[in-house]
């Protein structure tokens, strides 16, 4: 059966992810993917992006904003982007994405089965039916928007899809995964991401096959005009009993855009500071000598190791990711983006000698997500707001970068600075 659903809530926000920062996003995001599929195998980065926690986060380390429900949208779309020379060498196809891309996906997904020799018809279908259960099945007040298929070589697939409450201003997010499905119609989700909206007719729970079952046959016994009937003279009178909702992992992203200490582990934090220090000297010795950003991207590798390597219970925080990278809307803080550049080109480097057989690069990433596991119980560090203030003065140097602009120097008029 699916894996166990989830639930968090994501605020609606509008605008669009400038193009300085959907190229970086794509080149992260491939190159992540990349070094997942080499350390784990594809069916492993099938399991991460079904995981809703972890999937935030991953937007989080590539700098979109970490709570918003456009990280769906832009993690797709860097994906589908960054991932589409590569469909040949990894086996894995992105199709989908936003309005007429998510109504795209059948015909992009037969061309994908006619070119690699799938049964691409079938995977339409399944397409077809996921977005059915989540529009019709789950009866939860969204209305799906996104829809996103990812598919290996192998005929296993992943669907990120997404849905909105504009009364609400409020997104809900779904993960389902073919791994262990049986039925589309019983348990299917690996997790639901969204704020819970009261009942919720869930008419794809494998506890209401019962109730599956009778609408059927009550259909069959009275006909719809009888239903409509019956629903009109019932209509006005409340249900007794209280509802039954199951107990599920629950991620609460606020409306807020501000990172707050309430938002992050900080013992993780600290212990992949307290790495980057530790291993930085004898792993990344040429890349501390980079005059001012060294240290930091070092700083911004141990959170991307940790996207890589980390096990689902650490990304229960993922506002702790965007202190990789800051945000495009300035929280926690502008791009940096000499930083984030020097963060791809070290993890394209060590990717690119890996597939060579020379694993040394790849394999000093490994250690510094270890290291950091091993500090957590004994590291310290500033406090968050420390660290953002840090950020916040160093901008300038770092390149730092928002849908507002360049951020001037320390030294300029506060009243000058953007936002």
């Amino acid at each position: 059966m699916g894996q166990r659903s989830g639930s968090a809530d994501l605020p609606l926000h509008g605008g669009r992810v400038p193009a300085w920062l959907g190229q970086r996003m794509t080149r992260l995001g491939a190159v992540i993917v990349e070094a997942i599929v080499l350390e784990y195998g594809r069916d492993e980065l099938l399991r991460r992006l079904a995981h809703p926690f972890w999937f935030q986060s991953f937007g989080a380390v590539m700098g979109m904003d970490w709570h918003s429900s456009g990280i769906t949208t832009s993690v797709i779309g860097a994906l589908k982007r960054g991932l589409a020379p590569l469909s040949g060498e990894l086996g894995i196809h992105v199709c989908g994405g936003r309005g007429r891309h998510s109504r795209a996906t059948p015909q992009e997904l037969a061309a994908v089965g006619d070119r690699i020799g799938i049964d691409g018809i079938a995977l339409a279908r399944v397409s077809r039916l996921v977005a059915k259960v989540d529009n019709a099945a789950v009866q939860d007040g969204f209305d799906l928007y996104l829809h996103g298929f990812i598919v290996t070589d192998d005929g296993r697939w992943v669907v990120v899809q997404q849905g909105m409450n504009g009364d609400r201003r409020q997104a809900r997010r779904y993960h389902w995964l073919s791994e262990g499905l049986e039925s589309f119609v019983d348990t299917p989700h690996a997790a639901i991401e969204g704020r819970r909206q009261g009942r919720i007719v869930n008419l794809a729970d494998r506890r209401a096959a019962q109730s599956r079952t009778r609408q059927l046959e009550l259909l069959a016994d009275v006909g719809p005009t009888g239903i409509a009937r019956e629903l009109a003279r019932l209509e006005g009178k409340t249900a007794t009993g209280p509802a039954t909702e199951p107990l599920l992992p629950h991620l609460v992203l606020p409306d807020r855009h501000e990172v707050r200490a309430e938002d992050i582990v900080d013992r993780r934090l600290h212990a992949a500071f307290a790495a980057a220090a530790d291993r930085g000297p004898e792993d990344f010795a040429e890349l501390l000598l980079v005059p001012g950003v060294g240290a930091r991207t070092v700083r911004a590798l141990a959170l991307v190791a940790e996207v890589v390597h980390g096990a689902p219970c650490r990304f229960s925080d993922p506002a702790r990711f965007s202190l990789a990278h800051g945000g495009k809307d300035r929280h926690p803080y502008p791009v940096p983006t000499r930083v984030y550049d020097h963060t791809i080109a070290v993890m394209k480097s060590a990717v690119v000698k890996a597939k060579l057989g020379h694993e040394e690069e790849l394999a000093a990433i490994r250690r510094l997500d270890a290291q950091a596991r091993r500090l957590e119980a004994t590291a310290s560090g500033p406090s968050v707001e420390a660290v953002i203030a840090g950020e916040l003065a160093r901008s300038h140097d770092y390149g730092g970068r928002s849908v507002f602009g360049w951020e001037p120097p320390a030294t300029c008029d506060p009243a000058a600075r953007p936002g």
